[in-house]
Parts: structure tokens; C-alpha cells; sequence
């Protein structure tokens, strides 16, 4: 049925049926500060189709080309093919979310496929399907952890410094209003949690300890230690991860004793291709005693009374969808497109693929590293080895280094200067599968001229002079 606007005619006549003056009045509920006005002075003028096409293929050019060398969060995995090309068929790139199971078997069977393999992959009995991204995935973890831990009455959160800078922004500003506290434990000597923090919450009432693995400079975190350290206190442990490093890295569902209670991350490095910042999809593994907290959708399988196999939408309440004030959470609209390309991809792939490339991935790094190490005056910030992402103590300012390596189409990594300024003049870099030996060669040469350049002239680089 096509959608066929109303006339201000048939609009008027609504508004006298039902005794109101305008549109506007039906909202007069909302506070006048928070009303939006544009100012017509400040509105630029329109444009026309073919400016606008103009305008998105010179951004689109922007982000193409370019080897990368960047990670924190947003990987540049090799995609293959088939991906797309079944992501695209008009069942799953068209598909609508699925209330009415009698018409949505498909896209039902496909989600719990995809929970199915986040499950084992994170070694958790229940996934969801899934939230907007791993951010967001993060901050509902945190509530879900609040609402889940009985024994707790703080609703405090221990959130280490080495969480992406970004998730943890982004877990203040759904939280912060909603009472629960978060407590910042800082960075260790090595690059890690400082352990040594937690001391000063010994015996103290917490909710629950968030735990990053990899990091953010891409180490590894003493996750059995913590893991124990935070069920002693009574505290949840959530692990936010990068599962492709789970394939390789001993996944959430195993760290201490008892295994981490509940798993999130971003579901990026699993198929989906970097696209100007996305879209990507979060998702979140739970242990069976927490599954009536988890929030977004979880698909169920079941028999019918003919006795065939059958998919369908489960624990989910009416709160979720109508009575929002009263549900577990809001975020219910799951990233489907993104979630049947990861599902594709990882049934391609398979377990022993998922290892072999992030394997792949680990020696590219160790490679990448030794290469710019070679350098004078580039070492190594922190001593631990890492999984693909390593941090580089520069002897002149990242910013003025990548802005003149990407003049020449190497995207060199991430000045971690606004995020982290007390580790100086210090660059995050990475190395999937996709890098070869002759681009990290060609990175290392221009890298060494470029520092060569700035610290004999002493002044800013001049990307054209390189």
C-alpha cells in the first residue's frame, strides 16, 4: 500500500473533530525550553540533487584508498564476497523487524543462527540480537548488571581507563541520569588496569567491574585475576571484547573460576567493512541466570503441533515494545542487515578460519611493530605484547606525522594525544590480515624520512615536501 500524505484539508478536519486548534497543540506537553526553533539566518540554502550527489561522492572519496594502518574499534578486515552478495538478496536486505513469526521464519532462523554462534564464540549460554553498537552494547551491559545484581544496592561501576575512550563517553551519557555511578580506575605502568586501585574498593559495595580485551592500546588484561577479584567482592563482571580475538584469546564465558557473567562488544571485526564510520551492530552475551534482564530481542526455537521446527521472538513483554517506561530497555530495533552479514560471514569462515585470521592478525602486528621500531627514537610505550594493536612512543607529534602520511595514502594510526595526554607523543597502530610486508616497508620509509625531516629542521612537516 503506497503512502499517500494528507491534504491541510483532511488535516483540519481531524483537528476540529477532535476540538484542537494546531499540530503543535498535541505536543504542548513538552517543556518550551527543550521546543527546537530554527533560526532562519543560520539555515544555508538548499540544493539540488545532483549538488548533493556531487557533494557525497567528493566525501565518499575521502575515506577510499588510503592504507590502513588505523584500528581502535574499526577494523580493516577482509570481507569476502559472498557477504554482500547474500546480505543483499531481497529477504534479508529488505526484511522487516520480526513481530509476526508466521511471515518471518527467515530472518527468525538467521538471528538464532547468529545468537546461536555468539554464544559459543563468547562461551556464554544466551545472546541477544542485538544493540545499535559496541558502545551503546556497553551501557547495557552496565544497566543490565545494576538490575541483575540483587546484592548490590550502590549502583556503582568500576570503569578501567584502558575501555575505549569513546564507549566510556558514550556509557556516561546513558547512565549518568539514571543514578549509577561510574568509577574510573586508571592506567597501570604497563599499559593495563592498575590492580593496585582496586584495593582502595576492597570489601566496598559494587555492582560491577567492566573488564576491556583486548585494551584500548590493544593489551592484554590480567582477566582471570580480575575476574576473581570482582566475585569476591559481590561484584558482576562484564567483558567487552573484541570477538575476533576470542577465536584465539580465551573467550569471557572462561575467565577465573567462574567465567565473566556477562560478554559485549563491537560485532565490526565480524564481516562488516569500514564505511565511513558505519553502520555496525553491538552485541551482548549473558549466563542463563541473568537472561530475563538482557535487553533487545533473543529468538527462541521451539516445535509446532505438526512437530516441525519453528522461530519465534521470546521473553519478550509487552513493556518492551509498548509500555517503554516499564521495559528492560528501549533499544530494541536489532541491526539486521549488519547481523545476517556477520552470520554469513562467520558461518564462511568457520572456527578454524576465525583463528587462522586472527592469528593473522597477530603476526602482522608483531611484523608492523619490529618494522617501525627500527626507527630512531620510535620504541614500544608499553612492554606487553598485545593482540593487533600496539602503542608507539614517538620522538616528535603524532598529529603533524599522520597528517603527512596521509597526504600520501598511508593512514598511519591514532594520535592518542586528546584522549590520553599524559602518554605524550604516542600513536596507536594496527595490522589485520589485509596488511603485506611491502606496505609496512613503505609505511617504515616515509615514517623515517618524516621524523629525519622534522627533528634536523625543527618546525612543522610539510606533508608536499616528503
Amino acid at each position: 500500500m503506497p503512502f499517500i500524505p494528507h491534504t491541510p484539508e483532511e488535516v483540519r478536519q481531524m483537528l476540529d473533530a477532535i476540538g484542537v486548534d494546531s499540530i503543535g497543540t498535541l505536543f504542548d506537553e513538552v517543556p518550551d525550553d527543550l521546543v527546537y526553533r530554527p533560526d532562519p539566518s543560520r539555515q544555508r540554502p538548499g540544493k539540488s540533487e545532483m549538488e548533493v550527489t556531487a557533494m557525497m561522492e567528493a566525501r565518499a572519496r575521502r575515506d577510499a584508498g588510503g592504507v590502513c594502518f588505523i584500528g581502535a574499534g574499526a577494523y580493516d578486515h577482509f570481507v569476502p564476497a559472498a557477504v554482500q552478495r547474500i546480505a543483499s538478496r531481497g529477504e534479508f536486505y529488505t526484511a522487516y523487524t520480526p513481530y509476526q513469526a508466521e511471515a518471518s521464519q527467515g530472518t527468525l532462523q538467521l538471528l538464532y543462527e547468529f545468537q546461536s554462534m555468539m554464544a559459543a564464540l563468547m562461551a556464554m549460554d544466551y545472546s541477544n540480537a542485538s544493540l545499535y553498537d559496541g558502545a551503546s552494547g556497553l551501557a547495557e551491559a552496565v544497566l543490565m548488571a545494576v538490575r541483575a545484581n540483587r546484592k548490590s544496592r550502590s549502583k556503582r561501576i568500576l570503569m578501567p581507563s584502558t575501555l575505549h575512550p569513546a564507549w566510556r563517553k558514550t556509557v556516561h551519557t546513558i547512565v549518568s541520569n539514571q543514578g549509577v555511578e561510574l568509577v574510573e580506575l586508571p592506567i597501570g605502568e604497563d599499559g593495563k588496569i592498575d590492580q593496585g586501585a582496586l584495593k582502595a574498593h576492597q570489601g566496598k559495595d559494587v555492582a560491577a567491574l567492566a573488564i576491556p580485551q583486548p585494551n584500548f592500546f590493544g593489551l592484554l588484561e590480567e582477566v582471570d585475576a580480575l575476574t576473581d577479584w570482582a566475585h569476591a567482592q559481590g561484584a558482576l563482571v562484564i567483558g567487552a571484547v573484541n570477538p575476533l580475538s576470542c577465536a584465539l584469546l580465551s573467550p569471557p564465558g572462561e575467565w577465573g573460576e567462574q567465567g565473566a557473567d556477562i560478554a559485549c562488544g563491537e560485532g565490526q571485526p565480524l564481516g562488516i567493512p569500514l564505511s565511513s564510520g558505519g553502520p555496525y551492530f553491538g552485541f551482548l552475551c549473558c549466563r542463563n541466570k541473568l537472561v530475563r534482564q538482557m535487553p533487545g530481542r533473543i529468538i527462541g526455537r521451539t516445535l509446532d503441533l505438526e512437530g516441525n521446527t519453528g522461530f519465534t521472538l521470546t521473553l519478550q513483554a509487552r513493556e518492551q515494545h509498548i509500555r517503554r517506561s516499564k521495559a528492560t530497555s528501549n533499544i530494541c530495533t536489532n541491526q539486521g542487515l549488519m547481523v545476517t552479514a556477520a552470520t554469513i560471514y562467520m558461518a564462511l569462515e568457520g572456527p578454524e578460519g576465525l583463528e587462522r585470521k586472527a592469528l593473522a592478525c597477530h603476526q602482522n602486528t608483531r611484523m608492523l611493530v619490529e618494522t617501525l621500531c627500527a626507527i630512531d627514537g620510535v620504541e614500544p610505550l608499553f612492554p606487553s605484547q598485545g593482540f593487533h594493536e600496539c602503542v608507539l612512543r614517538l620522538p616528535v607529534p603524532a598529529g603533524e606525522l599522520l597528517d603527512a602520511l596521509g597526504s600520501h595514502g598511508i593512514l598511519g594510526g591514532l594520535d592518542l594525544a586528546r584522549d590520553y595526554p599524559e602518554l605524550g607523543d604516542a600513536l596507536l597502530v594496527c595490522a589485520t590480515e589485509r596488511r603485506t610486508e611491502e606496505e609496512m616497508r613503505e609505511y617504515g620509509d616515509k615514517l623515517a624520512r618524516l621524523i629525519q625531516i622534522r627533528t634536523s629542521a625543527g618546525c612543522r612537516l610539510r606533508p608536499d615536501k616528503l
